[in-house]
């Protein structure tokens, strides 16, 4: 049974051979051809991600300026109503109190467990 088998890919005509391996060829590009368009789409979508990511951190760009102006104008305030005068010192101290109070009552609001 051995010796016939052989005989048979002995008898095989070399066209028949090139011909096997033409298929194989192509059914192996076919295959790389298939990979090749999913890395081309998966890199397309990688490259809308990072538009959009960049898109994204810009706005936060702006805006983390945007509240450091606001910040920076209500520091200076602050300091110079703290400089000013004993009647603005008292205020001061007033809102600081009031801001402590409302703090604490947010934080208890939020922290009890809801029913």
């Amino acid at each position: 049974m051995e010796s016939r088998r052989s005989g048979q890919c002995k008898a095989q005509s070399p066209g028949a051979v090139e011909e096997i391996l033409d298929r194989e060829n192509k059914r192996m590009a076919d295959s790389l051809a298939s990979k090749v368009t999913r890395l081309k789409s998966l890199a397309l979508d990688i490259d809308r991600d990072v538009e959009d990511q960049n898109q994204s951190l810009g706005g936060m760009d702006t805006d983390f300026t945007s509240v450091t102006g606001l910040l920076t104008g209500s520091v200076k305030r602050f300091s110079t109503m703290a400089r000013s005068g004993r009647d603005n010192r008292k205020l001061l101290c007033g809102m600081a109190m009031g801001l402590i109070v409302v703090f604490f009552i947010l934080s208890y609001l939020l922290s009890r467990p809801r029913t």
